[in-house]
């Protein structure tokens, strides 16, 4: 209890010094949360919006349990998963952050999934959008799809690598998903289409909170400048690091390394999307760490071949 009330009286002293930072600067304050609610407007909302309605709808109708059979053969002996678990790792992949983490918490409350699978499966399942990592990054930044295309498959492969090594992570039982009964679809197209729509407005809502904060606390670390600069704003908010992102062997590592991570932004978007779910964020949180430090590994081995 001690511990907790120091820690606690820590946080609260760090958030005073921010409270009076922002109190210092509210002009520049006031600019970038400007800046940050015009990237949600113009990139965000559009890149993910519809990929929360549709990934919400589709494990709704069943997708999971459409998929299980031909992709049990992968999930089981590599993950320890049932098949189910592989629209969570593909909507992920093609969706961004926070769509796997979402897709996860619903197998799981919908009873594909039990906690133990749901929470290994959160290690390595939220993942960023190929769009991002192809057309922003690797056209934008490094002027080069060839690049983006490479930076989207050490993005996988880690991702896959962080799989294997949660495969036994919080096991309470083993194949526990071997005799679990698929349960019955009952909800119509309608209702689960507003159910949807409605949902995911309101996680695209959480999404451009946390964007908007994080982008407000990271834009003052670009002006440190160097490779410090670009590393803590990237370990902060990733949207924030691509203007400062060179077009060299540092941006490369820098740019899978933070993908891989995410952000902090990216780990309170996904505890705000497993609210209520009854699922932990330690499996992710730790999962993302691990994907952060094999994508930057990974670059690092590849950049000589790739840029």
């Amino acid at each position: 209890m001690c511990m907790r009330m120091r820690w606690r009286g820590l946080a609260c002293l760090g958030l005073c010094v921010v409270l009076a930072w922002f109190l210092a600067d509210a002009g520049e304050i006031r600019q970038w949360a400007a800046e940050a609610l015009a990237l949600c407007g113009r990139s965000v909302v559009p890149a993910l919006f519809p990929f929360l309605v549709l990934s919400s709808l589709l494990v709704s109708l069943g997708f999971g349990e459409l998929v299980s059979p031909y992709l049990a053969g992968l999930m089981t002996p590599l993950f320890r998963l049932p098949g189910c678990a592989s629209s969570a790792l593909l909507l992920g992949l093609a969706g961004g952050y926070p769509i796997g983490a979402q897709t996860a918490a619903r197998l799981y409350q919908e009873g594909s999934l039990t906690r133990g699978e749901a929470e290994r499966l959160l290690a390595f399942c939220n993942n960023s959008n190929p769009v991002f990592l192809i057309s922003v990054l690797g056209a934008g930044v490094f002027g080069s799809v060839r690049a983006g295309v490479w930076l989207w498959l050490i993005h996988i492969l880690a991702a896959l690598l962080t799989g294997l090594v949660f495969r036994r992570a919080g096991e309470s039982g083993s194949h526990q998903h071997a005799t679990r009964k698929t349960p019955c679809r009952t909800v119509s197209f309608s209702t689960a289409l507003v159910e949807a729509v409605r949902g995911g407005a309101a996680g695209m809502l959480s999404v451009c909170a946390f964007v908007i904060f994080f982008y407000a606390l990271a834009a003052p670390l670009a002006a440190l400048g160097g490779r410090l600069g670009p590393l803590l704003v990237g370990l902060t908010e990733l949207f924030s690091l691509t203007p400062l992102l060179t077009a060299d062997s540092f941006g490369f590592v820098l740019a899978a390394g933070c993908a891989g991570w995410g952000g902090l932004s990216v780990l309170f978007q996904t505890a705000a999307v497993l609210e209520g779910s009854g699922l932990r964020l330690r499996n992710c949180l730790l999962g993302k760490v691990l994907q952060g430090l094999l994508s930057a590994a990974l670059a690092l081995a590849l950049q000589g071949y790739v840029l």
